[in-house]
């Protein structure tokens, strides 16, 4: 096992110097493929994820699998080498990021319906998928006048970020996708249509789903936006703002380095330096949109739990239930983050 050197998943070399590279290596992947025998999978990667002190999140379906870890850059070495002794899992793609702590605070290897949830059993991006651009050529794309470029994730975050143009299906979560091709786009008028999203998963199953549909020319980022900022030089880069992710980091820049944004611990919205200036902003309690939603039970509990905490602060200990509060935090955004996908 060696530990991971640039190359061809790795930062460009021509970004290198501007990145901040941490000790902890985050690893974002995927592969749709037929995949049987999911539960004996699971076993053998979850044995192995803890061996190598990994974290993160790993689901696996019929379909293929997904998955975002973070461990030291010999682990994740590693994992990508287990991954590919298993033949479906050939030539698996890892998109890394870098930060000075681990963005995940447990381990979970899951067997799932879908590894990206969009509800329709008969789209099969094995079968049909929209045409693959580079980044590299994205840009050009985009420039085309006749190009309508959709944002596939959900709305919180596309206002952390996106490409200058791009348009928002205005969902809360991927499933809800075919409604707003079915309510806003036509395949007489929309000729070109662009996709893309955070690593590219999402844009497999949204391209298939518009090719069924009749659209005639779909294209997606390959990679995603995480590959898109990986290789693309700031003076040359479309993407406006920072990139939501799925962990404590809450969003990162356009250098891939942790961003601004961070998170509710009420309703886990991202959160600008803006909207933390609100008088609806409470940290440990509310945010400006999710203030005026919360019960007075609720307000209670998070008041009682802000107490505690600073109050062990002031001990400098943790506080009473802190881990039963982190992990009901964590859960319900683990939750959130298996949806939303």
């Amino acid at each position: 096992m060696t530990a991971i050197d640039p190359g061809k998943d790795t930062p460009h070399p021509a970004n290198a110097s501007k990145r901040a590279r941490g000790n902890i290596v985050i690893a974002a992947f995927y592969k749709f493929v037929r995949l049987s025998g999911c539960d004996e999978v699971r076993s053998r990667l979850l044995d192995f994820c803890k061996l190598q002190q990994l974290k993160g999140t790993i689901l696996l379906a019929s379909e293929g699998i997904n998955g975002t870890v973070a461990g030291s850059s010999e682990a994740i070495a590693g994992l990508q080498e287990f991954l590919q002794t298993d033949e479906r899992f050939a030539e698996i793609a890892f998109k890394l990021s870098y930060a000075d702590e681990t963005p995940f605070r447990r381990l979970y290897v899951r067997v799932r319906a879908e590894i990206v949830t969009l509800g329709l059993s008969d789209v099969d991006p094995l079968q049909l998928t929209g045409t693959r651009v580079a980044p590299e050529e994205w840009n050009t794309l985009l420039d085309d006048p006749e190009t309508l470029a959709i944002d596939t994730r959900n709305q919180f975050e596309y206002e952390v970020g996106t490409f200058a143009g791009a348009i928002s299906p205005q969902t809360d979560a991927f499933h809800e996708f075919p409604q707003f091709v079915r309510d806003r786009l036509d395949p007489q008028k929309h000729r070109k249509i662009a996709m893309f999203c955070t690593g590219g998963i999402r844009c497999e199953k949204a391209s298939a789903y518009l090719l069924q549909q009749g659209f005639a020319a779909v294209y997606q980022l390959d990679g995603g936006i995480l590959r898109y900022l990986e290789v693309t030089e700031p003076e040359q880069s479309r993407w406006d703002g920072e990139c939501f992710v799925f962990d404590t980091r809450v969003s990162v820049d356009c250098d891939l380095n942790p961003g601004s944004y961070e998170q509710c611990f009420a309703c886990r919205r991202p959160l600008s330096d803006a909207e933390r200036q609100s008088d609806k902003y409470q940290p440990g309690l509310a945010c400006p949109h999710c203030y005026d939603e919360l019960t007075p039970e609720q307000r209670a509990s998070f008041l009682e739990r802000r107490r505690q905490v600073e109050l062990a602060a002031q001990r400098d200990r943790d506080h009473v239930g802190a881990d039963m509060s982190e992990r009901k935090a964590e859960k319900q955004q683990q939750k959130a983050s298996e949806r939303q996908r």
